[in-house]
This record gives C-alpha cells, sequence and structure tokens, in this order.
C-alpha cells in the first residue's frame, strides 16, 4: 500500500523555480498590464511575453494539462493542482504557462473529439499561445441550464444555420473562436438533442452585442463576458465538432476539467491571503500589542489554516482519482464536492484577511478588494453552487440503500435482537446488561 504526502525531488524543484519566477518575472506584468492578459500582444510586449514563455517550455513546464501528444508533458491532474496553486496568485500566469482558462478546457475537448483538420485550424494555434478562444454555453434566459437552451442550428443543404443568443461567453471580444452549444434536434431530449459547433468569431451574423464585466472590474461594456446574438450565422458541415448530438458528453468532458482547475487555482488565491493575513498582524500594534497577539486575529489565522489545508489536500485527493481513473463521470460526486467548498473557503480566508488590514483591506492599493469582488461570481462559474450540492446528494445516496425493514439500521433494539441471535449460546453472560439498556 502506497500511502505518500511528498513530491519527487525532481518536480519539487521545477515548482521552486517556477515560485520565484512567477514572483520576479510575471507579476510585474500584474502591475502595469492589469487587464490585457487575454489581449493577444504585439510589439515590444509579445517580445516581453514571448520571453517568458520561452523560458516556460525551457522548464518543460508549458501547458502542463495536457499530455505529450498535444505538447504537454503528461504530468497529470495531481501535478497541475501543485503548479496551479502558485499560477493562481497571478492574473498572467497561466497565461504565460499555456493553462489559461477557458482555452485549457476549450483545447482538450477540440484534442478528444476533434478532427485532424479542426485541430490543424483550432487546436495548434490555441496551444501554441498565439490566440484565445471563447466557449459559449451560458444564455440569457436559460442560464447554464442546457435542458432551458433556444439558440438551435437547422441543416440547410451541405449548411446548418444558427440563431439564438447566448450570454457570459468568456473572453469572446478577444477570441478568434467560439465553441458553440446549441440545439440541433428539439424532437428529442436535451442530453440527445444538442451539438457543439467551432465558429469564428469574424463568421457573418456573429454579432457581440455587448461585454459585461463581473463586479468592479470596469464601466458598462468593458467587460470581457460577451452578449451575442447569432443571426442566421452559416456554418459549413465541418463546423460541427464531434458527432450530432453529443453536447453533453462533450460539455462535461470539458467542465469536470475546467472545476477541479478553478479549485486548484483557488487553493493558490487563498494562500495569498493567508500570507497577507499573517505579514499584517506581525506588522500593526493597537492598544498595546501586535494584532498577531490578538485572540480574535489568532482564530482568523488558525481558522483560515486549517480550512485552506483541508480544501488543499481534498482538491489534490481529486485530482488524484482524475489521474488514477482517467474518467470525469467516476469521479463526478467529488469534483461537484470540490465546486461546492471553493467559494465558501475563499470568502472566509479573504474576509478576513480583509478584516486584519482594516481599511486598508477594501482599498483599490490591495490586491484584497479585487479578490473580495470576485467571490460571489467563484460560486457562480461552471455551474451554481447549488446545482453541484444536487450532484453530490444525489450522487451519494447512490451508494446507499434504504433499511429494509420499518426501522433503522442503526436502531438498538433491532440491533439486540441479532446480536442475541448470533450469540445465543452465551445468552447467561448478557441478558443482564441488556436489560439494563
Amino acid at each position: 500500500m502506497a500511502w505518500d504526502f511528498e513530491t519527487e525531488p525532481e518536480f519539487e524543484d521545477k515548482l521552486a523555480w517556477t515560485r520565484t519566477f512567477v514572483r520576479e518575472e510575471v507579476e510585474p506584468l500584474d502591475l502595469l498590464f492589469k487587464g490585457r492578459n487575454y489581449q493577444v500582444p504585439t510589439g515590444r510586449l509579445k517580445e516581453l511575453v514571448d520571453g517568458l514563455k520561452q523560458q516556460v517550455r525551457d522548464q518543460d513546464l508549458w501547458a502542463c494539462h495536457l499530455g505529450p501528444a498535444l505538447g504537454g508533458k503528461g504530468y497529470g491532474q495531481l501535478k497541475l493542482s501543485l503548479l496551479n496553486e502558485i499560477l493562481g496568485q497571478s492574473s498572467w500566469a497561466p497565461i504565460v504557462f499555456g493553462t489559461q482558462a477557458p482555452d485549457t478546457g476549450n483545447a482538450e475537448i477540440i484534442a478528444h473529439y476533434g478532427t485532424d483538420e479542426q485541430k490543424a485550424r483550432y487546436l495548434q494555434p490555441l496551444l501554441d499561445g498565439e490566440c484565445f478562444s471563447s466557449y459559449s454555453m451560458t444564455e440569457p434566459e436559460g442560464g447554464s441550464d442546457p435542458t432551458q437552451f433556444k439558440t438551435r442550428a437547422a441543416k440547410d443543404g451541405d449548411e446548418w444555420v444558427m440563431n439564438g443568443w447566448k450570454f457570459f461567453s468568456s473572453n469572446a471580444r478577444w477570441a478568434e473562436f467560439l465553441i458553440v452549444m446549441t440545439v440541433t434536434d428539439p424532437d428529442v431530449s436535451a442530453y440527445q438533442g444538442m451539438s457543439m459547433f467551432l465558429v469564428p468569431t469574424d463568421t457573418p451574423g456573429v454579432d457581440i452585442v455587448r461585454n459585461v464585466a463581473t463586479m468592479g472590474e470596469s464601466r458598462i461594456g468593458e467587460g470581457s463576458h460577451g452578449l451575442i446574438h447569432y443571426d442566421n450565422v452559416r456554418l459549413p458541415a465541418d463546423a460541427l465538432l464531434g458527432g450530432e448530438g453529443q453536447a453533453f458528453a462533450i460539455a462535461q468532458t470539458r467542465l469536470g476539467g475546467g472545476r477541479i482547475h478553478h479549485a486548484m487555482r483557488t487553493v493558490g488565491a487563498c494562500q495569498k491571503a493567508l500570507d497577507m493575513m499573517c505579514e499584517r498582524a506581525l506588522s500593526r500594534t493597537t492598544k498595546g500589542s501586535l494584532l498577531a497577539e490578538k485572540q480574535s486575529v489568532q482564530n482568523y489565522i488558525a481558522d483560515s489554516y486549517a480550512e485552506l489545508l483541508q480544501f488543499r489536500l481534498f482538491v489534490l485527493y481529486v485530482a488524484w482519482e482524475i489521474d488514477r481513473y482517467n474518467d470525469y463521470k467516476r469521479v463526478r460526486k467529488d469534483i461537484a464536492a470540490v465546486k461546492v467548498m471553493t467559494p465558501k473557503v475563499y470568502h472566509d480566508i479573504v474576509q478576513r484577511a480583509i478584516q486584519i488590514h482594516g481599511a486598508l483591506g477594501v482599498t483599490n492599493e490591495m490586491p484584497l478588494g479585487q479578490m473580495w469582488m470576485g467571490v460571489p461570481a467563484m460560486g457562480l462559474v461552471d455551474g451554481a453552487t447549488e446545482v453541484h450540492r444536487v450532484t453530490v446528494a444525489r450522487q451519494l445516496v447512490k451508494e446507499y440503500k434504504p433499511s429494509d425493514d420499518l426501522w433503522p439500521t442503526e436502531h438498538l433494539p433491532k440491533r439486540i435482537a441479532a446480536a442475541k441471535l448470533k450469540l445465543a449460546d452465551y445468552a447467561e453472560l448478557f441478558e443482564h446488561d441488556v436489560a439494563n439498556i
């Protein structure tokens, strides 16, 4: 039996290099080029970013979410978790390391379901870091519930014609192409009647009506989440990703990985908040003593550490499960449980860090305010927390069965009767004890 909480020395060296590299080389981009990480760089900025990407490639750390056949190193989800803890502390780091969302999930499904031509046209530029993509699934009315989707693609000769609206299509304004989930057969259930299409953003009829920002990000119309109108968009037959009616299977492949990747990066963000919390507690004095000597502050620090450690170990465990079984469906319950935990842990630790910093914590001079604004979104991305709770409960109760009679299995009179039958030859030893229960 193997049971080990250590990282092999060779990969630990890579993690140590990554910590230094992100802090010294990548975080300056966060400070000086904020909000430009999802725009394809040009000119001298491109030279700078490409140079950083090359250093990552030289360390064999580029696109670690992918196997060797697709340009990655096949490290697996567990090692990716350890890496993402570091990358989650910087907005530019995922770009520099080729692990940014939503491109990681989009690359994964094109790799699994795309034709050779689709991989050459869409996947390879994505892997090379030459473009960005968008996953266009959520709708204004149906939200993220595919059974309520109205966007439809209908056959017209050798082409498809797509009509409908999509909302919160992240990074659509900078994407070269979109992966669109749409109804293709309204006469069957959504689980069999939906398909996915690869749609270049410059296709006639693709209208990004406006871009929406999450709370506190920017002015109206300047966000990164697109409201898109697909107005008689004509697509060739080879725009279909996977087979007709396969959208649900494809979506599960994509979203399973995306949810655990969000959790991985959240571990890093929470660690950064805890680091700031502890530094502040050792730096400020009030009422004659350091904040670190105040019992309430000590409670904040202790609770945050314990919650983060539990969360981190669970994330690593789920990543290990994915590596072991190579089946997101088999790990679905635990991925959903991680998704439920992610916004709560993030909320609690960031809130405590803000409180210890006082008024400074809510200003734009500390990253905590921006982290706090992202807390509500974390409970909604890749499906609302409430939906994932339902998934956990439904999957978990499948592992149980109802009691075989009126009384619960652990009902003591019932168990005592069974024990009497089993040990009937020793009745004289236990009758007095049973009578006193």
